[in-house]
């Protein structure tokens, strides 16, 4: 089984306008016309990187790197600055995150089991219906669990999606036991050599501790089953809330075992710097991001292309 590759620079690059506007053209307005760089004008590249919702570790790395760079070389130039800021970037992007390695579910035992979480509102059912579409353009059979059975809308939206993305998907009636839904989800891929579930589970507010024992009971449920599955989670986070992403990742790792991310909507925001802020704190690899409303609009996260695309203005 091969992963879909989704790699598109110029979608990603239009995705990521928002963010560029508020990062990058901001750097330049602040080192254009500078003949030297001197600490008012590194104290307005920190003031620009804060504000752009990098977090404030990851903008004094940046900061302390520029302040090397002007003591130990003779000429520092504007574009020298901004490369070290993207190298920089890069880096927190990679350190520990894993998202440069190659994905692949060749050598796996299938069906592979994906579990989604997020709270409401997060776009986590159209994200559900992009990667079931990824995958099922990759030549691969796949199948839905709504297990969302709390909101009778969620399975509603998740059905047209599944419709969309052209996979099966198992639903039952709005107050059915989740657990259920995902046990005849993984129990039918199992018998009919599905090669990926994908299974959404309710979004109910991240801070609630029976959002843990719900968890608990649907990955049991799958187990019986498949042994060792689900074998991914994925939280899915808002792109536009910034900092609030990086709460709700907090909380839900407390919750439960996330192996993977996937940011949304950073084609509506300015905001994307906060993916920077969620990579320095959580060591959590980002797997997808969503840069569109259309179906093929979810990408795997590559590091460099990333911060590329927020630095290539033309």
């Amino acid at each position: 089984m091969g992963l879909f590759d989704n790699l598109n620079f110029s979608k990603l690059k239009t995705g990521l306008t928002k963010t560029r506007n508020r990062l990058v053209n901001s750097i330049n307005e602040t080192l254009t016309g500078k003949s030297i760089i001197d600490d008012e004008t590194i104290d307005q590249l920190e003031e620009i990187l804060l504000s752009s919702d990098i977090g404030a570790l990851t903008a004094d790395r940046i900061i302390e790197n520029v302040r090397d760079k002007i003591k130990n070389e003779s000429s520092v130039t504007n574009l020298s600055v901004i490369n070290t800021v993207k190298e920089e970037l890069v880096a927190v992007l990679s350190n520990g995150n894993g998202e440069d390695k190659e994905q692949s579910y060749d050598d796996i035992s299938k069906p592979f089991v994906i579990l989604v979480v997020g709270v409401n509102g997060v776009g986590k059912t159209t994200t559900i219906g992009k990667l079931a579409y990824n995958f099922n353009k990759g030549g691969t059979k796949v199948i839905i669990g709504a297990a969302d059975t709390f909101r009778a809308a969620a399975s509603e939206q998740l059905d047209i999606w599944a419709e969309r993305a052209g996979v099966e998907i198992i639903q039952k009636d709005s107050g059915a036991d989740p657990s259920s839904v995902a046990f005849e989800t993984v129990d039918k891929a199992v018998k009919e050599n599905y090669d990926f579930v994908i299974i959404d589970t309710a979004g109910r507010l991240h801070n609630k501790v029976n959002l843990m024992n719900e968890l608990g009971k649907l990955k049991r449920a799958i187990s019986k089953i498949l042994p060792g599955a689900p074998h991914e989670t994925l939280l899915i986070l808002d792109g536009t809330i910034g900092q609030n992403a990086l709460v709700q990742a907090e909380e839900f790792a407390k919750v439960t075992e996330v192996n993977g991310l996937v940011i949304t909507k950073l084609d509506g925001t300015a905001k994307g710097g906060a993916v920077f802020q969620i990579c320095s704190k959580m060591n959590i690899p980002i797997k997808y991001i969503g840069v569109g409303e259309k179906i093929d609009d979810l990408q795997n996260f590559d590091s460099r292309m990333f911060v590329d695309a927020i630095f290539q203005s033309e």
